[in-house]
């Protein structure tokens, strides 16, 4: 255990059941690669994935991102390091090319397919990619934004039925081509067709010599200041992370095979971890849900897999609940479910509990600790309105503005120091600076911690406004507002909105004679803005309210949204 556990009080380790490693003196692999290639050796005959009705065992897996990464060595000159994007929703392409990175010892760099023009022309910039592979749904974003990216050499595009086999494969790229248009039309020079690499030649795959403190993932992040910043996840840090998951829920995996749901996007870092790393590990087979917005489908899907597990956040579990032919699935096989992304309601967590029979068991973390820091118990017996202890091997401490414990039970920011604590933002060293002190991670969220060491969050980083678990950064939105040649300044706060948790509200001062519409407004932002970052309610006043120095007080407008919207109770 680290030096610092002399120092800080770790009662949690009290409360872990027998079964519960407090510590673990070594990873059990040297790297990613070394940890993939054992996996589907393991599990090689089990099923893996499963997408839209068609399924891969895990040796398919394994033989097809072996195939990919010897292709980005011998054919397209990848070396370690070098930095691949991966632009697509949840197919079974995502885990062959996140494995194909890690086999090659090759930067994975997840990026949101729903990004606008400029967001996904930021990210690519910044981390200086080499190549992507991305859906060719969202392939017309890329192609207004290429010419700007000069390191951008190789662009692989898969259609979405490119691994559900010839007959099935042809009829969905059909569908989603022509019956439901979802692919905008786009032009590249030159592009690779990502079946085209399975079809030639199989070339021999060299495994490169990959250290624990390589970078193995870029996962990009508003963290505590609102600027994108990438975190440099290193194979320590996900390794690490994987030991400590595994540790903490494989109680509840008595066998392979089991089935876990998968609809939140693997691009995010909870999935990417937890769906692509650890379930896996203990030989799960993960159903990979494409759309879960299309709630009438996805019950559907539920309903044609004994499943054993699920992962989601609170709007997903509020949606289900919603959907009449929910409750009517057999629930009989459920082991456990686990929710991250966003604060779970108690009032959500209650009612899945009556319908399932099944706590949810919620968890906390960040990008930047790769990200699971703490977790409620596997068996609770029901709502605990906190987020957990630490997971083993994990400190955490809460302190005051000054870096210094508070007591027990007081509110603080919550400190974090571990093996999954990121390597530091990708070249931002004063960025890096700011959030690391000799080892902790500085969460920016506030937290209590009782005296048995289980936590709560009391409050998220001052500004940041949670969509459905995505992060929102004010900042970023007032910046693209404020570009607009109508718009004078801007202000955007977060407020209660019960379908996503928080909703954007932008208070908005147009220049003096411009008489610019909320439609107008709305449709700049559609073009600005991916969705979840839109403002969805607009307010336009002459004023802001502002300190004596010219600062935009955001926290006014807030208490002011709340006085409105307790108004109509008390009255």
């Amino acid at each position: 255990m680290n030096e610092d556990a002399l120092e800080i009080k770790t009662p949690w380790l009290a409360y872990y059941p027998e079964w519960l490693p407090k510590h673990f003196e070594a990873l059990k692999f040297n790297n990613l690669s070394d940890f993939v290639i054992q996996m589907c050796r393991t599990y090689r005959d089990r099923p893996a994935y499963t997408n839209f009705g068609s399924t891969l065992t895990f040796d398919d897996i394994d033989r097809k991102s072996s195939i990919l990464a010897a292709y980005l060595q011998q054919k397209l000159g990848y070396q370690k390091g070098d930095r691949l994007a991966i632009m697509m929703p949840n197919l079974l392409q995502y885990p062959i090319t996140l494995y194909a990175c890690f086999k090659a010892g090759i930067i994975a760099v997840n990026v949101n397919p729903l990004y606008t023009a400029r967001e996904l022309e930021y990210q690519l910039r910044d981390a200086d990619v080499r190549g992507i592979v991305i859906a060719e749904n969202f392939a017309h974003t890329l192609a207004d934004v290429c010419a700007h990216l000069p390191s951008l050499k190789d662009i692989i595009i898969t259609q979405f039925g490119d691994e559900l086999g010839w007959g099935k494969g042809m009829i969905v790229n059909f569908v989603v081509r022509y019956i439901k248009q979802l692919v905008p039309n786009y032009y590249f020079e030159q592009s690779i067709n990502y079946k085209h690499i399975f079809l030639s030649s199989e070339l021999p795959f060299q495994a490169p010599e990959i250290d624990l403190d390589d970078i193995a993932v870029l996962q990009y992040t508003g963290g505590t200041t609102g600027i994108a910043k990438g975190a440099m996840l290193t194979h320590r840090n996900l390794l690490a992370n994987i030991q400590q998951v595994t540790y903490w829920v494989g109680k509840g995996i008595d066998k392979p095979g089991m089935i876990c749901i998968t609809p939140l996007p693997l691009y995010h870092i909870f999935c990417c971890t937890v769906n692509a790393m650890c379930l896996p590990s203990l030989g799960m087979h993960n159903v990979l849900i494409t759309n879960p917005r299309d709630t009438k489908s996805f019950v559907r899907t539920l309903k044609s897999y004994p499943f054993s597990v699920m992962t989601g956040l609170n709007t997903l579990f509020r949606g289900l609940l919603r959907s009449p032919n929910f409750k009517n699935l057999d629930f009989s096989h459920l082991r456990f479910v686990v929710s991250g992304g966003m604060p779970l309601d108690k009032g959500v967590a209650d009612e899945w509990q009556n319908v399932t029979g099944n706590v949810i068991i919620e968890g906390y973390g960040l990008t930047e600790t790769s990200p699971i820091v703490t977790a409620n118990l596997l068996y609770n017996e029901g709502f605990t309105n906190g987020i957990g202890y630490p997971v083993s091997e994990t400190l955490v401490k809460i302190c005051d503005e000054n870096g210094m414990p508070v007591e027990t039970g007081a509110i603080g920011e919550l400190w974090v120091k571990g093996p999954q604590v990121m390597k530091g933002y990708w070249r931002q060293p004063q960025e890096t600076e700011e959030s690391l002190k000799d080892g902790w991670f500085k969460t920016g969220d506030m937290a209590t911690m009782d005296a048995r060491g289980f936590c709560r969050l009391v409050d998220r980083k001052k500004d940041m406004v949670l969509v459905s678990g995505f992060n929102v950064y004010p900042s970023e939105v007032e910046s693209v507002l404020n570009a607009h040649p109508d718009v004078l300044e801007s202000a955007v706060i977060g407020i209660p909105y019960e379908k996503t948790g928080e909703a954007v509200k932008a208070f908005v001062v147009l220049k003096p004679e411009k008489k610019l519409t909320e439609e107008e407004l709305r449709h700049y932002a559609r073009a600005n803005l991916t969705g979840y970052k839109r403002p969805k309610f607009y307010e336009f006043r002459s004023e802001l309210p502002k300190s004596n120095v010219g600062k935009i007080l955001r926290r006014d407008l807030m208490r002011k949204e709340r006085e409105k919207m307790q108004a109509p109770a008390a009255s």
